[in-house]
């Protein structure tokens, strides 16, 4: 396995804040030139990219709905005008909120889906002629164990990342085989400053939560891999076996 991205180009959406920061961050530092996609944090975004290059890296940023066609469409070309290429795509732009079923709205339900799959499938059809065009890409697309777990309170975020889970599965056979399409499923993921999930951490084998960089570590292996494809790599610390 070649543990270099040098010379290839990855976007990664919503890579202002959070997980998507720490993907970002991650793949820079293996080389790769990072495309920072955000809607609103402009700031946050141009923070990153400043953190990348003072690293050494090479980062740009880019402002984009990804749950709107023709914006996706002018950030794609953009990309292929400036960098030349696209290597990888990590589709991580997301959304979580409650919205117990009875009480849930139309508007809930429509943004829920947009933001977690629809911007996923938008970004993904506009990548793959890219990479097919190049002969290799990469597709990651963040999940969630809540594709996998009922969660009552969350109908609308779950059926949207078990969309994203068969999403991927049906792009990686539609996609082969020059991309590769896979799948990361965090668990409860916690950055400094949030009070612990003590429920998560009771009910979970390695009784703690995750961190951004256990997301980007497994992105940039399925990045670097040659050989999976269609799998959904989860990172719960063994939640979904209780």
């Amino acid at each position: 396995m070649v543990a270099s991205l040098e010379k290839q180009v990855a976007l990664v959406t919503g890579a202002a804040k959070r997980i998507g920061r720490s993907i970002a961050l991650r793949l820079a530092g293996a080389g790769a030139r990072v495309v920072v996609n955000y809607r609103h944090s402009a700031a946050e975004a141009e923070a990153t990219v400043r953190e990348i290059e003072a690293a050494g890296g090479q980062a740009l940023s880019m402002q984009a709905d990804v749950t709107k066609a023709e914006q996706v469409r002018a950030m794609f070309a953009e990309i292929e005008k400036r960098c030349g290429r696209l290597d990888i795509l990590v589709n991580n732009a997301g959304t979580f909120s409650p919205a117990p079923f009875g009480e849930m709205s139309e508007a809930q339900w429509d943004e829920m889906l947009d933001t977690n799959l629809k911007s996923q499938v938008l970004c993904a059809q506009a990548a793959a002629v890219l990479m097919k065009r190049q002969g290799r890409g990469r597709i990651i697309n963040l999940s969630s164990i809540g594709g996998l777990l009922p969660w009552p309170k969350y109908a609308h975020y779950c059926v949207s990342k078990a969309g994203v889970i068969m999403l991927t599965r049906c792009l990686a056979r539609s996609l082969a085989p020059e991309i590769t399409v896979n799948s990361v499923a965090p668990g409860t993921i916690q950055f400094p400053g949030e009070l612990p999930d003590e429920d998560y951490i009771r009910r979970t084998p390695l009784k703690k939560t995750g961190t951004g960089n256990d997301i980007a570590e497994a992105v940039l292996f399925l990045a670097q891999s040659d050989f999976i494809t269609g799998q959904v790599l989860v990172v719960d610390g063994g939640r979904t076996l209780a």
